[in-house]
């Protein structure tokens, strides 16, 4: 189970015994002559209640103090953390793919694990006093009215390095500061001219499983041009439809994948995704497997017999734990003025992900979308649906969060989670980010530099080639 969502709420033994208490108390306090009638024949109730009170007194204050440290440390940290990342100089880079591409996507996790995968520990000093938090990166695709851009949101430190490896893979591209385009969308609000919807993205199963990939289309074999099935070029497609006042974005936040998931039988004990991983395949394959009684050399043998259509769930699986892998959020948003916006779009936007399914492994599910919160949806939308202001107060707070980037390092409204209905009264219209554990195979299929075969006009491509002088030029 993950840290970040916790299991069930149940009722534990002793909220019930404090319950039972507090009702005793209070029946005490309005019928002062019920203590009084049952003194005589309850002596022993009444003792028991009495130094359960005296623990309780002496509980409180301890418990009390722990939690104001817990809470205390979180907020220090929180606060350093934001005073480090205020400090953190970011840059817009537009990646101007070249007019013809003949290399796989392979080619792109190659620049995925040389140029984006900054790992390292953090000392206590550096993570406790200085806030240090390890760099993110956005790789996005948008349209503005219809023309298609490639962009990488990355801090300035990290530039060169990232425009060197892009050469390295793609000799023929351009790589170019430009200006953030969402700050070309003011507010979403009554008074202004913009519209938005947008949404999240999320495994429907554990990460280990991973999405189908570039190599299950067949492009890591390099076919022919006329040959080749990418399926980015639907996405691209959409895009690429967009008119007059019409934008579509696409962020993929990533950074080294360093999510903990809680460790079974322990109060505190976490692993990372790799354990994850393996943990989720013995459950997969655990009613599958046979363990034989010890033979004669007192040594028990396991059998494992599972059906045909896992083969290729286990292969896959496992092929994801042989790289290095990103934790990595999803955001797309469809923003339109007001006279123009199209609700098919927003059908549109959350469908293009379709593709990369596959029903015995995993796919990618729309949620926290901007119609609706996590208190006004499914069955409580009954009941409570989600008013015209609020949608508003939503799509503005996907627009800020989309602008920041935001994932890894949310508001601290974001470590507060309160059950229904407390929450909606405290933060209104909230709902909290969802992480995934992507392999770089799985993040190249979904962002990459598509072949000669993609038709989209606006899609904005460099038409000449480069080449260095002949050795023999006069000076």
């Amino acid at each position: 189970m993950s840290v970040e969502h916790g299991g069930e709420r149940k009722i534990e033994a002793f909220e019930i015994i404090l319950i039972l208490l507090f009702v005793y108390m209070g029946l005490s306090l309005v019928f002062p002559s019920l203590s009084v009638a049952l003194s005589d024949q309850a002596t022993i109730v009444n003792t028991l209640f009495y130094y359960l009170y005296k623990i309780i007194l002496f509980v409180f204050p301890v418990v009390g103090f722990i939690m104001l440290g817990y809470y205390a440390h979180m907020i220090w940290l929180h606060y350093v953390r934001a005073k480090f990342i205020s400090g953190i100089d970011f840059v817009l880079l537009e990646i101007i793919p070249p007019r013809e591409v003949d290399r796989s996507p392979q080619a792109m996790e190659l620049f995925f694990t040389n140029a984006l995968y900054h790992w390292s520990d953090k000392g206590g000093s550096e993570t406790y006093f200085q806030g240090a938090v390890w760099f993110w990166f956005s790789l996005e695709i948008v349209s503005i009215e219809g023309q298609v851009h490639f962009y990488i949101r990355t801090p300035t430190r990290i530039r060169s390095l990232i425009e060197t490896q892009i050469y390295s893979q793609y000799p023929q591209a351009q790589v170019k500061e430009v200006d953030d385009y969402t700050l070309a969308v003011d507010e979403i609000s009554e008074k202004s001219n913009w519209n938005l919807w947008g949404c999240e993205f999320g495994y429907s199963q554990p990460d280990i499983f991973p999405l189908r990939t570039y190599v299950d289309f067949g492009l890591d074999k390099n076919p022919k041009e006329e040959l080749k099935v990418d399926p980015m070029v639907p996405m691209l497609e959409l895009f690429g439809s967009m008119k007059k006042g019409e934008q579509m974005w696409l962020q993929i936040v990533i950074r080294p994948s360093k999510k903990k998931y809680k460790t079974a039988g322990t109060w505190f004990g976490t692993h990372l995704w790799v354990e994850e991983g393996k943990l989720q395949m013995r459950k997969l394959l655990a009613e599958f497997t046979r363990t034989h009684p010890p033979g004669p050399d007192g040594v028990s043998a396991k059998e494992l017999r599972a059906p045909a259509f896992l083969d290729n769930v286990v292969k896959t699986a496992s092929n994801k734990m042989l790289k290095v892998a990103f934790d990595t959020g999803i955001r797309a948003c469809y923003v339109a003025k007001k006279d123009v916006f199209n609700s098919n779009n927003r059908k549109n936007l959350r469908l293009i992900f379709r593709q990369y399914a596959a029903p015995t492994q995993n796919e990618l599910l729309r949620i926290n979308s901007t119609q609706a919160d996590a208190f006004s949806a499914g069955f409580i939308s009954t009941w409570f649906s989600a008013s015209e202001k609020d949608v508003r107060r939503l799509c503005h707070r996907m627009l800020e969060e989309y602008r920041e980037r935001e994932f890894y390092h949310p508001p601290l409204r974001h470590s507060i989670v309160l059950p229904w209905p407390l929450s909606p009264w405290i933060f209104p219209n909230y709902f909290h980010h969802h992480i995934n554990v992507m392999g770089i195979e799985e993040l190249a299929t979904l962002w990459h530099f598509p072949g000669r075969m993609l038709r989209v006009p606006t899609l904005e491509r460099i038409e000449s080639k480069e080449a260095s002088p002949p050795p023999n030029l006069p000076i």
